[in-house]
């Protein structure tokens, strides 16, 4: 390449205009076995927006495969993916996360209550007085688990590690219900939604971002994908796709079952 080609590159890049060549590929990080997220087989709902943005780009899907369940969790995972540079792109992670760059949120969804309606209980919070009265199972490490220790709830109730162990699904959280091993469910909506689908018999309430006493909690928030701290180039062109093809998107995650939320 001539001196002047590269010095057209850089001018390129720096203005931002740079088209990446046709050979380009997305390079996505990703769990390989942990529906309704992502899996080999491309079966998840972060499978399919990985395929609508790499088209969108007009690059190729490349994947890196990690679980995001191992030791160390999330952020060991991303530290050994993204931060490695051995892919380019998480498809979900919180806005604003201190960790990585984030795109402009694609979806709001919230953590829920689940029950049996048989059960006819009168769930609005976490300050609902019958939360003390039956058993309540929750995911691990979320902040639910913050909302019931702040309430003395969480000695009485049942903890699942979905998000941090690689051999439970999460369905074993709505088995323990079936089962009455449970009497409510505190869980991300998505992580279930796909599995709701074919349950007319369990009510799904939101949890609102409300408190009876002290400061407001948060059990709602807005999704994006994640890219490594220095890759704004990367982060534009996502945004861009996400402004373009936010109604395919949110038509993939509905076709999950996500729900979608607005905070209260």
């Amino acid at each position: 390449m001539t001196l002047k080609a590269i010095v057209v590159l850089l001018a390129a890049v720096s203005m931002g205009s740079f088209t990446p060549p046709a050979h380009a590929a997305l390079r996505v990080c990703a769990d390989p076995d942990y529906l309704p997220y992502s899996n080999r087989a491309g079966q998840g709902f972060e499978n399919k927006i990985a395929e609508a943005v790499a088209k969108a780009l007009g690059e190729k899907l490349e994947y890196t495969w990690a679980s995001t369940r191992g030791q160390g969790g999330f952020p060991e995972f991303l530290a050994r993916t993204l931060d490695a540079n051995e892919c380019d792109v998480v498809m979900n992670i919180p806005y604003g996360s201190r960790e990585e760059l984030t795109t402009q949120p694609y979806y709001v969804s919230s953590y829920v209550f689940v029950f049996k309606k048989s059960k006819n209980y009168d769930i609005k919070s976490m300050d609902s007085e019958v939360l003390k009265r039956i058993k309540v199972g929750y995911e691990s490490d979320t902040p639910v688990e913050n909302g019931l220790k702040m309430r003395s709830l969480i000695l009485s109730a049942v903890a699942f590690d979905v998000g941090g162990s690689s051999d439970e699904s999460p369905t074993a959280m709505l088995n323990a219900l079936d089962k009455g091993q449970i009497d409510v469910l505190i869980t991300w909506q998505p992580v279930i939604g796909n599995f709701l689908k074919q349950r007319s018999d369990l009510e799904v309430i939101v949890v609102p971002n409300a408190r009876t006493l002290g400061s407001p909690e948060q059990y709602a928030f807005p999704m994006s994908m994640g890219v490594r701290h220095g890759n704004e180039f990367l982060q534009k062109r996502l945004d861009e796709v996400i402004a373009r093809n936010q109604a395919q998107l949110t038509s993939i995650l509905t076709q999950y079952g996500v729900k979608l939320y607005t905070p209260q």
